[in-house]
């Protein structure tokens, strides 16, 4: 959705409102209920908080943002057969070389409408993929209710409801990506190989307790919502379960697996749903290439698009300073145009450790490697990543990182251009939010 008239009428109302006594403004996340900080309080915070001791008083709005900026110096090669397009080797690589990445930038609204009842405005100020603002999801999140009543508030001690366009919880790997201006979760730079990562129009329903996590969700399995194609369409199931819990002051320990699954639609969006861009410009990609048009450089889509049915199991470690997240993930499905499914499995491993009084530096290793097999070539290609990386937080707000990242590609065809593929090299990234 673009920014334009759609989001400036939000901003008339939100002033109008400003002018009301009963409600009041603030930057950052003070008055909201059950809300995940945007600043390093919202490490290792997975799902919005179920227990809170923010009392309402009245309906309130509070802002945030986050803003990113990368420098990138990156080699790249590989040794695909020349493919001659009008003349133009379409599989000759874009030369590229040290420079600065254009910014990306995110803006936040949340409003405290009742007593555990808030709703929450995402926009993209500024994208890779779209350089224009535009909205990324809005949604309620329900942990409370605003009625003295019993029987519901015994109901809603365990239950969450979270209904709108939003960010679907499939998987843990989302809460630990980098989004567009949003790149202070990320403890590295560069996303997953095969980023499940989307925004879909439907309900999630939880119930926790006691460190215990069960979720059920549908949603229409797409970005963009239509009533058109009946027959070409199905609801997108979707759900969660999961142990979360700080053992003692020094370990904590989550472990969650999550099912995913849509038997038909025109255009699903589960591992093709980023439309902010990669942070790696540029890379792999050919001499005609756009930034903006080719804006998913250095991960792979399986084009898993017409039925789709994937499982990701996450386990996560915190003991002291140290932290160990692992991602095993298994994708099948097929385009509109196949008649059999192919099957995609990833691997993520994240070692992490943080020092430094109140964890305000950190050093970590990852390795990420994703394996199947893409429309028309009939072997398994897979692509390999590792990188090194580390950060500072100047404060909890701004962050200062790097990244040294190797990523190869192999058994491509000669004709593909990602024959012999292998990109490498440095990143520095400053990072803002509140």
């Amino acid at each position: 959705m673009r920014f334009s008239r759609k989001y400036s009428s939000l901003l008339v109302v939100a002033a109008l409102l400003g002018l009301r006594p009963a409600v009041s403004f603030a930057q950052g996340d003070a008055g909201i209920q059950h809300i995940r900080p945007m600043d390093q309080r919202g490490l290792n915070v997975f799902e919005p908080p179920k227990a809170d001791t923010t009392k309402f008083t009245a309906l309130h709005t509070s802002w945030g943002a986050a803003f990113t900026q990368d420098f990138q110096n990156f080699t790249h090669q590989n040794t695909a057969t020349p493919k001659l397009v009008n003349g133009v080797n379409t599989n000759a690589l874009m030369p590229i070389g040290p420079g600065f990445n254009n910014a990306m930038a995110n803006l936040y609204m949340n409003t405290q409408l009742a007593k555990g009842i808030r709703v929450q405005l995402t926009a993209y100020l500024s994208t890779r993929h779209h350089n224009e603002a535009w909205v990324k999801d809005g949604y309620f999140l329900i942990d409370d209710s605003p009625w003295d009543v019993p029987e519901l508030n015994m109901l809603m001690q365990y239950l969450t409801l979270r209904v709108g366009h939003f960010e679907i919880n499939y998987g843990d790997e989302h809460f630990r990506r980098t989004d567009g201006g949003n790149a202070l979760d990320n403890a590295f730079i560069g996303n997953p190989i095969i980023d499940a990562f989307t925004t879909e129009i439907g309900a999630e329903a939880y119930l926790r307790s006691n460190g215990y996590m069960l979720m059920g969700a549908i949603t229409g399995g797409e970005v963009r919502g239509t009533v058109e194609n009946p027959s070409k369409r199905a609801p997108a199931f979707y759900g969660k379960a999961g142990y979360d819990k700080q053992l003692n002051k020094d370990l904590r320990v989550r472990l969650t697996g999550s099912l995913f699954s849509q038997p038909r639609a025109l255009n699903n969006t589960l591992i093709g749903g980023d439309r902010a861009g990669s942070h790696y410009f540029d890379v792999m990609e050919n001499a005609t290439s756009t930034t903006a048009a080719n804006a998913w450089s250095g991960t792979i889509n399986p084009g898993m698009r017409n039925d789709i049915h994937a499982l990701a199991v996450n386990p996560f470690i915190k003991y002291q300073g140290l932290e160990l997240f692992g991602d095993a993930e298994r994708f099948r499905g097929s385009s509109a145009t196949e008649v059999t499914d192919r099957t995609w499995t990833q691997y993520d491993g994240q070692a992490v450790y943080r020092f430094l009084p109140n964890e305000q530096a950190y050093v970590g290793y990852r390795y990420n490697t994703a394996k199947g097999q893409l429309i028309g070539i009939a072997n398994d290609v897979s692509v390999n990543r590792w990188s090194v990386g580390g950060g500072l937080f100047v404060t909890r707000n701004v962050l200062a990182k790097f990244e040294y990242t190797n990523q190869t590609y192999n058994d491509f065809p000669l004709t593909d251009i990602r024959s012999g593929g292998l990109f490498k090299g440095f990143m520095l990234e400053g990072v803002v939010a509140f």
